[in-house]
């Protein structure tokens, strides 16, 4: 028999010790696969989230002016140089207007391209969005609902007959009672094609919102100002972090656990074969070839164990996840790491086993009974 098959089929001469050795390591290997699924799963479904709906932040005029946000309005050719910046996933010029709509002297009319609604955080309650370049408007649902405004009617919008095709809700209180249409309709209206007041941007999957404002604030920052809402995501992100802290701690204890189970399997096996060892001794192995011996079945037992370990954390993520409304997440660096420990305990569980094997004196190991 070679050298290793004999690592590999030891282990397993003692039935009853390694399965103990190897339920111990198991555990600790679920816990790591399924918290590590978890925690990826949930990371995932945060950044979706923050990048779902909503832009990121928004791009206005430095300088303070007369306009609905407070700011000058500016250059609507800003709109392709922040498109440009890398890490921007999208950019849409908003053009926000003070104007007489319906029975109201003023009111907020809001000007958007039909495509970049989604970055204005509204969803459609009723009817459609506008189509661009249209005299069509859609309402926010507070608005519509103090002036007994449906979909299908018609609202003048500074003088111009408009059509309302939408009712729409949002969170923000400001735009539940605003009007909604194309920019460019926006800008025939106040005779202004070329200016804008504000632009929202939506940030690439994975990126730092604050990096980019920053970045676009290196840039242009002479010219323009971005305002940021990430508060919101970097508490957010505290929580994940805090997350996969106490993933890490659970998992560490779990491991503890297992490690002290290996090596005290694997020193019971010393000890159970202590004249075993002596012989061995006495026929010619070095001490070198013994300490290899008893970490390589250290190894094999843990390695056993990553792999029954990772399929039963695997298994149980993947069944009983959706259940409880959580969607794990597997990547390759969970196995990764799972395995990476198993190795690592298998090796310094096995050392100290190994080490008490090679000081046995062979007259005395074979004097053992």
């Amino acid at each position: 028999m070679s050298f290793l098959k004999f690592i590999l089929k030891n282990p397993f001469r003692r039935k009853n010790s390694a399965i103990l050795a190897i339920v111990g390591i198991a555990i600790g290997i679920i816990v790591i696969v399924a918290l590590g699924g978890i925690t990826e799963g949930l990371v995932n479904t945060f950044e979706d989230t923050i990048h779902a709906g909503g832009a990121d932040f928004t791009v206005s005029g430095k300088e303070t002016g007369d306009s609905a946000y407070g700011t000058n309005t500016i250059s609507s050719n800003w709109t392709e140089k922040i498109a440009n910046v890398s890490g921007v996933d999208e950019a849409f010029p908003i053009y926000v207007v003070l104007t007489s709509v319906g029975d109201d002297y003023m009111n907020t009319l809001i000007g958007i391209d039909p495509n970049g609604t989604a970055l204005a955080d509204i969803s459609m309650k009723e009817g459609r969005i506008f189509e661009d370049n249209s005299s069509e408007a859609i309402l926010g649902e507070i608005y519509a609902e103090d002036n007994n405004y449906s979909v299908g009617d018609t609202i003048d919008i500074d003088r111009e007959e408009f059509k309302i095709v939408g009712i729409y809700e949002t969170g923000d209180q400001n735009m539940a009672g605003g009007v909604f249409t194309s920019i460019s309709k926006v800008g025939d209206l106040m005779d202004d094609e070329d200016s804008i007041s504000n632009i929202y941007v939506k940030v690439d999957k994975g990126e730092d919102p604050q990096a980019v404002a920053d970045r676009i604030d290196s840039q242009y920052g002479d010219n323009i100002t971005t305002v940021t809402s990430v508060m919101e995501m970097t508490q957010m992100a505290d929580m994940l972090n805090m997350l996969q802290a106490s993933t890490w701690a659970i998992s560490l204890l779990a491991i503890i656990v297992g490690g002290l189970g290996i090596i005290n399997t694997m020193l019971m096996s010393v000890f159970e074969r202590t004249r075993e060892i002596g012989v061995l001794k006495a026929v010619g192995w070095s001490n070198r070839k013994i300490l290899t011996m008893i970490v390589g079945e250290s190894l094999v037992i843990t390695i056993v164990s990553a792999i029954i370990g990772s399929l039963i954390g695997f298994a149980a993520c993947t069944i009983l996840g959706p259940q409880m409304g959580i969607e794990p997440l597997f990547t390759p660096k969970i196995f990764i790491q799972a395995f990476a420990i198993a190795i690592v305990v298998g090796i310094i569980g096995g050392i100290y086993p190994a080490l008490k094997a090679v000081r046995l004196p062979p007259t005395e190991a074979l004097r053992y009974e």
